[in-house]
């Protein structure tokens, strides 16, 4: 009896034993997930990873570049993972020369909104005229009484888009109630005098303390009639563009709330499916274009991956940011066939290009 106790211990000793061994085997196996990588702030090092390591199509880099060449670009990136894996300038431009980011830049506004947000000095969802005080439109009262943040974030305002840049207050005229009508609209920079009323800082201020110096962007705002435009090199784009990919996070400090990014990368409304908060969205049934109360069926960007989404500025400015893919894709220059004011059929020619070279 004692003989067949020792047995079945002996037996049972030794499956535990193999079943802890190939246990830590298959620890030992597994794939490790790659870490998104960051830059360092107050350095030009920046680490890259190879086209063949990525197992991508070597032979279709130099038609992308000649492709960009020719539509007037002078800077163009992709990340992967953070990393650099295609960095390019022409047409005159170098990593040190600066550009605007143009409607792009609109993605800042959104992002210090929600750090404004997060630091407790606004909610979206309060009136706009909580913050600026009233009379900042020429819509009667209770119109106006009806317009909160979240409305000139998601372009939402009801107010009329067709007085070009100047948002005096005789130009901001009601045309329908806030919340039921999109429209492509400078009042958005409206959330920037939000921002400073709020915090009790200038914008300049609390956007280099809060986004630029914490991700180590340089660059700087300057004042085109009633709205500020950024500038920069194409890095600091990228670095804006990887922060975002990144949902928000910088190495180990959250910059941005994760959920408001989640928030602003997601349709903002019901009206325009394509629009989250001054981000455009990718892999929606329909979109509206700016200057248009048309819409459109399809996806905005027929041939980029469902999930991207885009800062898109005047004359083809872009950020294109997409999750699956672990990419960020940077382009500057000038306009590639004729002036737009967002997107343009240049997006989905790049995309097809873009496609050859990382399927």
């Amino acid at each position: 009896m004692k003989t067949l106790q020792l047995l079945t211990f002996f037996i049972c000793f030794c499956t535990i034993l193999s079943c802890s061994s190939d246990s830590d085997t298959n620890d030992d196996d597994a794939p490790q997930t790659e870490a998104i990588y960051f830059p360092p702030i107050n350095s030009d090092t920046w680490e890259t990873k190879t086209i063949e390591e990525l197992d991508w199509n070597t032979t279709e880099l130099q038609p992308l570049l000649d492709f960009l060449e020719e539509k007037n670009t002078k800077s163009f990136m992709i990340l992967h993972k953070g990393k650099i894996v295609v960095e390019e300038y022409m047409n005159g431009h170098d990593a040190n020369s600066t550009w605007y980011w143009a409607s792009a830049g609109k993605t800042l506004t959104t992002a210090i909104s929600g750090i404004a947000e997060q630091e407790g000095f606004i909610d979206i969802n309060n009136k706009v005229s909580d913050y600026v005080g009233t009379g900042w439109t020429s819509a009667p009262a209770e119109k106006e009484d009806l317009i909160t943040c979240q409305h000139l974030l998601s372009m939402t305002s009801g107010l009329d888009d067709e007085a070009g840049d100047d948002i005096s207050p005789e130009n901001l005229q009601y045309v329908a109630d806030a919340g039921t009508r999109w429209a492509y609209h400078n009042v958005f920079v409206k959330m920037q005098d939000v921002v400073e009323q709020a915090t009790n800082e200038t914008w300049d201020n609390y956007f280099t303390n809060k986004l630029k110096d914490p991700i180590g962007m340089n660059g700087s705002w300057t004042t085109l009639g009633n709205i500020n435009v950024y500038w920069s090199n194409t890095r600091s784009m990228a670095r804006f563009g990887l922060l975002t990919y990144a949902n928000g996070s910088w190495e180990d400090t959250q910059i941005l709330n994760e959920n408001f990014v989640a928030e602003a990368t997601n349709t903002s409304q019901d009206i325009n499916l394509a629009y989250g908060y001054l981000w455009w969205l990718n892999g929606k049934s329909t979109y509206h274009l700016p200057q248009s109360q048309v819409e459109f069926p399809g996806e905005l960007i027929p041939d980029a991956p469902d999930d991207t989404f885009a800062a898109l500025g005047l004359n083809d400015q872009k950020i294109y940011v997409v999750p699956s893919k672990e990419l960020v894709v940077i382009r500057m220059g000038q306009a590639a066939d004729s002036e737009n004011f967002a997107l343009s059929s240049f997006d989905n020619d790049l995309w097809i290009k873009i496609n050859a070279l990382i399927n």
